[in-house]
This record gives structure tokens, C-alpha cells and sequence, in this order.
């Protein structure tokens, strides 16, 4: 039975009518901003640690990225398929569902918070260990992770609520909590690392100080709605049909970014071999990456939603057409991504560290990756197109495929062969090329399917 609360227009977007183009672009425009800010969380941490405490700090905060994605990951796949659970249940006019699957969401990731809090406590050194961590970042590495997953609560509430507030269209909100967060983080780092001299510690208290801010600034707007997203704290359990149906759509890509992060925990391994400049270099490219990819993941986000809302309607030409467009929208940012990479690396690398050995290192990593960047526009595009419709495991085994069994091998094979440092700057790009080609034929193959064109007898059905 469906629900019969009504919503405020200027609270969600209904993406079932309207100009497609104005559409995906109003939707990815605060996405966009909001992961920009995001991404300040651990971005300004690297600049003012490489900066003023050295490459060492430097290092120990970008090796501790994998890890922290594979614990966090699971979950917060968990939460991307209960977003488009919601989308979908939106997109049917069924406010009943959107609630219970709101409560459902908001308990489980309670329950998640506390469990990696714990998890994150006595596993760090172990993960740093099984990493090759060297002795001269370990200790650093360590101290930043324990205060970091100290409140991964926080992180994890914050993006489980703006991630349904997001698949009901409204992407603006999460953007301006993201903003105050984020500005609150880079007064922190300035006071905690440079005014109190508390180093790496420093910067990890001010991460997850701005992460609860963020937090508590999303859960406002959900007790005080009185729609159908309203939060009641007396109604937080887990619903066992919209659990399960969260489940069928989350498990899948939960898994795959937590394998996919655990497998490069031990990709670090790897790199880690080469010493304490070269994993300065490797981290100043990877926080330049995650800058680049914030246009691509904002897009993605959007088709997940747009596809997810007129599943639901059952409009599946329109689903095609939004594909189209979001697919050129990424294209554009791409050959910006390119131009960058190529002809201003010195610039981007030095924004972080300026010895001479990291710059050379993180150039090199930003050159050789540059041209495998239209790749990653195929894989965000029609990885969050397949999603939104309800197939969560195609982009699951292609990028499994991609990202851990062919980087895997690739790696395993090449330092059996050689000592040189080259070979692993391929290791990623080459594998962003492999998931582009499989994740196009997968979206095709899909999109021509029964499933798709003939498989429907109603969005109730699907969903009882």
C-alpha cells in the first residue's frame, strides 16, 4: 500500500519529467561542491602536514587511505543501494516504503559505526604491518588511524542521511553542511597542527571534529521535516523486507569497494617497497586524483538517482536519453582532467610537497595516468546508470575484475620481473581502461536485455 504523504517541491526533484540536461546538471552542480568540500576533509590534513611536519606525516596519512576505504567501503556500498532502494520507491510514488527504508538505513548505520570504531581500534597495526608499512611512518600512520576511525560513526551517519536526502533529489542541503564542515576542518588543521604543535594527531582530531559537525547538521533537517524522510527516533529499527531489498541492491557494490580497498591496502605493499618519497609522491597523486574525480563522481550520482526515479516510473527510453547526456557532460570534464595532468603536473604535485624526489615521483604518476582518464567516464557513467536500475551486480564483478584480479596479477608478475619503479605506475590506469571497455559492453548487454525492455509488471511487484 502506498503512502499518501506529499512532498515540498523545493525539497526533491522529481527526475521522471522535465529537460534532461537542465536536470542532470542542477543535480550534479551541489554534488559537485559537496564532494569538493568532502574531499578538504583529508586534502588540506596532506597540505598543511607535507608542508610543515614533513614527508614522513606526508606519508603516513596517504597509506592510511586504503585501509580506511576498505573498512568504511562495505558500508557505505550497504548505503549507496539503500539510496537507490529509496529513489526507486520515490520514483513509484510509495512514501510509505521511503520512510521505513530511512528508519531501516539510519539503524544500520548506528550499528556499523560502533563496529568500526572497535574494528578500527585493534586492527590498524595489524593492516599497517600486512602494508610494509616502513618503521619511519609507522608510528604516525598508526596515531592517525586510531583517532580517524575513533569517529567513523560520525562519517558513516552523515553519509548514509545525505546519501537519502540526495536519492530524493535534493542535493543542495548535504552541499551546505558540507561547506560549514569543511571550513570548520581547515581552522582546525591551522590551530591543532601549526598553532598546538599536535602533528598527525592534530589533523585527525580536526577530520572527525568537522565529520560530526556535518553529521549532526544533516540529522537536524531530518527531525525537523515533516515529510515523509522524517526522521523519529523512536521508529529507528531494522525493517526486515526493506533490509532485505537494501541488502540485494547494496551487498554487491558494498563488496566490491571493500575488496577492491582491501586489495589495495595491499597494492601499498607494493609501492611501500620503494621508500618513504615515493609513497609521498604516490599520495600526492592520489588526493590529485581524488580532485579529478569529483566531477566524474557527481555525474555518476546523478544517473544512479535519474535512473533510479524513472525505473520506478517505468520510463526506460528516458533512462537511455540520460545515460546519453551524462555520458558527454563526463567526456568534457575528462579532457580537462587531461589537459591538467599533462601540462601542469610541477604545479598540482608542489601544491603538497616540494622535495625534489616527491615532485619527480608524483609527476609521473599524474602523466602516465592523464590519457587513461576517458576510460573513467565510461566506467562512472555506466556504473551508476546500472545501479539506479536495480543491477548492482555487473558493476560489481567488472570492476572486481579490473581493479583486484587483473591489478593483482599485473603486480604480482611484474615485480617478479623487474626492480624498476615504472612498471608500477601503470598499474592503476591500465586497469581504468580494462573496467571502461567491460563496464560499456555490461551497460549495452544490459540495456538490450528482457530485463530491461519486457521484464515489468509493475514497480509494486518488484518491490513487495
Amino acid at each position: 500500500m502506498q503512502g499518501t504523504t506529499r512532498l515540498k517541491k523545493e525539497d526533491t526533484t522529481d527526475m521522471t519529467q522535465g529537460a534532461i540536461i537542465p536536470l542532470i546538471v542542477r543535480f550534479s552542480l551541489p554534488l559537485l561542491m559537496g564532494n569538493l568540500f568532502q574531499q578538504l576533509y583529508n586534502t588540506v590534513d596532506c597540505v598543511i602536514v607535507g608542508n610543515y611536519v614533513g614527508k614522513e606525516a606526508l606519508a603516513a596519512i596517504g597509506s592510511t587511505g586504503f585501509l580506511i576505504n576498505a573498512l568504511i567501503g562495505f558500508f557505505m556500498g550497504l548505503a549507496a543501494g539503500g539510496a537507490v532502494v529509496i529513489s526507486q520507491y520515490f520514483g513509484a510514488k510509495d512514501y510509505g516504503r521511503v520512510g521505513r527504508t530511512v528508519h531501516t538505513m539510519l539503524a544500520g548505520s548506528l550499528i556499523a559505526g560502533v563496529f568500526l570504531i572497535a574494528f578500527g581500534h585493534f586492527a590498524s597495526p595489524v593492516m599497517l604491518r600486512l602494508m610494509a608499512t616502513p618503521d619511519d611512518v609507522f608510528g604516525m600512520a598508526d596515531s592517525y588511524l586510531r583517532i580517524y576511525f575513533a569517529g567513523s560513526l560520525f562519517q558513516l551517519v552523515y553519509n548514509v542521511a545525505a546519501g537519502i536526502l540526495r536519492a530524493l533529489g535534493d542535493s543542495r542541503r548535504p552541499l551546505y553542511f558540507l561547506i560549514a564542515s569543511s571550513l570548520i576542518n581547515v581552522v582546525l588543521d591551522f590551530v591543532f597542527v601549526l598553532g598546538l604543535g599536535m602533528g598527525i594527531e592534530g589533523a585527525a582530531y580536526a577530520t572527525v571534529i568537522s565529520q560530526a559537525v556535518a553529521m549532526v547538521l544533516v540529522l537536524i533537517v531530518m527531525l525537523r521535516t515533516k515529510e515523509c524522510y522524517r526522521l523519529v527516533p523512536g521508529r529507528l529499527r531494522i525493517d526486515g523486507p526493506c533490509l532485505a531489498r537494501v541488502l540485494r541492491q547494496g551487498l554487491p557494490g558494498g563488496i566490491q569497494m571493500s575488496i577492491t580497498a582491501f586489495s589495495n591496502v595491499f597494492v601499498m605493499s607494493y609501492i611501500n617497497r620503494f621508500g618513504s618519497s615515493f609513497m609521498a609522491g604516490w599520495a600526492c597523486f592520489g588526493k590529485i586524483d581524488q580532485f579529478s574525480m569529483l566531477s566524474l563522481q557527481s555525474i555518476s550520482l546523478a544517473v544512479t538517482t535519474f535512473a533510479g526515479q524513472n525505473y520506478g516510473a517505468l520510463k526506460l527510453d528516458r533512462i537511455k536519453k540520460g545515460s546519453s547526456v551524462s555520458l558527454g557532460l563526463a567526456f568534457s570534464f575528462g579532457i580537462v582532467t587531461v589537459l591538467l595532468f599533462e601540462f601542469f603536473p610541477h604545479f598540482l604535485v608542489a601544491l603538497f610537497n616540494r622535495d625534489e624526489e616527491v615532485l619527480f615521483y608524483g609527476m609521473c604518476f599524474l602523466r602516465v595516468g592523464a590519457p587513461f582518464y576517458v576510460f573513467r567516464c565510461l566506467t562512472m557513467v555506466f556504473s551508476g546508470a546500472l545501479r539506479g536500475l536495480g543491477n548492482a551486480l555487473s558493476p560489481t564483478i567488472v570492476m572486481l575484475s579490473s581493479f583486484v584480479a587483473f591489478r593483482q596479477l599485473y603486480l604480482f608478475v611484474i615485480t617478479r620481473i623487474t626492480d624498476s619503479y615504472v612498471p608500477m605506475l601503470f598499474a592503476y590506469p591500465v586497469g581504468w581502461g580494462l573496467c571502461g571497455i567491460l563496464m560499456a559492453v555490461a551497460y549495452l548487454a544490459f540495456t538490450r536485455s528482457r530485463r530491461f525492455t519486457g521484464h515489468f509488471s509493475g514497480i509494486a511487484d518488484k518491490t513487495a
